[in-house]
């Protein structure tokens, strides 16, 4: 790493902030400036803010093997939920959604387009229901095989379909780090819990003014008892560790995320959930940057899930998985409904390097905690789905105390619940609980 580092300042002519310099070791992405570069210590990665003529001599100086490994640009990743079929209004003042990931049909009239979407979406829902109710509570998969799932006056249908409810294992002394637009840190359901929490997001504090990090939150780690039925939560006694990365819009950027993680690392979470994503295309590699650095995490004994993506319109269109989801040292997770089928907007493993679907979580009308006043949501997306993955990995970290990283990510794999659909689409199967 010290030759890279050398690179950026004799070649490039680049100031160098380290995040060793920081408390604990965690760089604080304020500190970047114009002509300089924050460099992540554990994770061997900088961050720079380059005029066009240093990155050029960073581009040469990469070509020339001095410590360099890649050079990207930095990307912007959203929220990934489905903004179509949120059940409940946005809190007053705050954005009604993130970052729309998946768009109009090119065949259709724009205009047309939301109420055939919706007719067809409410079909597909009613049929779903109607099924379920005809059998006593119980849904036929596509396997043929009935899901236990019943009414959710008690539990909701994805901790049913996971078997969370069958589970005794509670996270507890676990860490679990949700990467994402922050957390409600008032919301009665959590009081009590051990939240440890800090933005990343220059100029914004933790608290949600979005209601994703929030959500996702409530799925991986919410109460097994809180202010009203369903219980919603997994890992009920995880220690939460909040890191805002996103902002109150649901956008972020690459040195947000990057801070996170290695925050995340430094407290030995055994679990980062990020439901975020940036959009890829077919044949796109993944970011080498990013590789590394979930090799990095593993390697600490940290497992990174994140979503797979929303951006395929199903059945005509199936998308690839995005970033950084795609990369292979990260767990990318898929969404499936009540009936155990491919969400319609989840992206699949179409990239031959890299890129594929790991393994499923529920990720259709999942109801988990939101920002007060409202308190609750119910809400899609394979960012849905992700939490589902890490609050799972939490119950098998706590069952499992000598199991981390990698380790972690294959009994996840192994205790999936196999379907009888393309693994391109759903991976090992079904996340479940020990």
């Amino acid at each position: 790493m010290d030759a890279g580092i050398s690179a950026l300042r004799e070649r490039a002519g680049l100031s160098i902030t380290r995040s060793a310099d920081f408390e604990a070791g965690v760089a604080d992405t304020d500190a970047l400036t114009s002509g300089g570069a924050i460099v992540f210590d554990d994770l061997a990665v900088a961050v720079v803010d380059a005029p066009p003529d240093q990155v050029r001599s960073l581009s040469v100086a990469a070509s020339e093997d001095n410590g360099i490994l890649a050079i990207e640009p930095e990307r912007v990743v959203y929220a990934i939920y489905d903004r179509a079929i949120e059940s409940s209004p946005p809190m007053s003042g705050a954005p009604a959604y993130g970052q729309p990931l998946a768009p109009a049909p090119r065949n259709l009239p724009a205009q047309t387009m939301p109420f055939d979407y919706l007719r067809g979406y409410r079909d597909a829902v009613n049929h779903v229901v109607d099924q379920v109710l005809g059998t006593g509570g119980v849904a036929m998969a596509t396997d043929g095989a009935a899901v236990a799932v019943g009414a959710e006056d008690k539990l909701t249908w994805g901790l049913q379909a996971t078997k969370v409810s069958e589970s005794r294992y509670t996270g507890k002394g676990i860490r679990v780090a949700v990467l994402d637009t922050g957390f409600d840190l008032d919301h009665p359901d959590f009081l009590g819990r051990t939240v440890v929490s800090r933005s990343f997001v220059p100029g914004e504090a933790v608290q949600d003014g979005h209601g994703h990090g929030t959500h996702c939150i409530g799925t991986a780690c919410g109460p097994k008892q809180g202010g009203q039925l369903p219980r919603y939560g997994i890992a009920y006694e995880a220690e939460i560790y909040v890191g805002k990365v996103l902002s109150n819009r649901g956008s972020g950027t690459d040195s947000s995320i990057l801070a996170g993680i290695q925050w995340a690392i430094a407290n030995k979470c055994a679990v980062i959930s990020m439901s975020l994503g940036a959009p890829t295309q077919v044949g796109q590699a993944f970011s080498l940057v990013y590789e590394a650095v979930a090799k990095r995490a593993l390697a600490a004994g940290t497992l990174i899930v994140a979503a797979a993506g929303n951006e395929s319109e199903r059945p005509g269109t199936i998308n690839p998985v995005s970033h950084p989801a795609n990369c292979p040292s990260i767990m990318a997770v898929a969404a499936v409904d009540v009936a155990l089928r491919v969400a319609w907007f989840s992206c699949g493993g179409l990239s031959v390097q890299g890129g594929q679907v790991d393994i499923a979580g529920p990720g259709v009308a999942v109801r988990s905690s939101w920002p007060r006043p409202q308190l609750y949501n119910t809400i899609s997306g394979t960012s849905m789905a992700t939490p589902h993955v890490a609050g799972i990995a939490a119950l098998l970290a706590e069952q499992n105390p000598d199991v981390r990283g990698g380790s972690l990510g294959w009994l996840l794999l192994q205790s999936a619940r196999r379907l009888e659909l393309s693994s391109q689409d759903v991976g090992a199967g079904l996340v479940q609980a020990p």
